[in-house]
């Protein structure tokens, strides 16, 4: 797996020269959210689906 900062320097020079700022830090959140979900998973963090569905119905 490569450094997150390997990883965020690819996903930003992959994007268009025309991409803004906020367009830039979305990506970088993406990259980070996706990162913590696979470190979850690794982890053994997970709940089935079953679960989740008790657990909205309580909201």
């Amino acid at each position: 797996m490569e450094s997150l900062k390997q990883e965020a320097m690819n996903a930003i020079s992959k994007m268009p020269e025309t991409a803004d700022i906020d367009d830039i830090m979305y990506r970088l959140y993406v990259i980070d959210k996706v990162r913590k979900g696979r470190e979850a998973v690794q982890q053994g963090k997970v709940i089935s689906v079953d679960e989740l569905r008790e657990e909205i119905k309580s909201w």
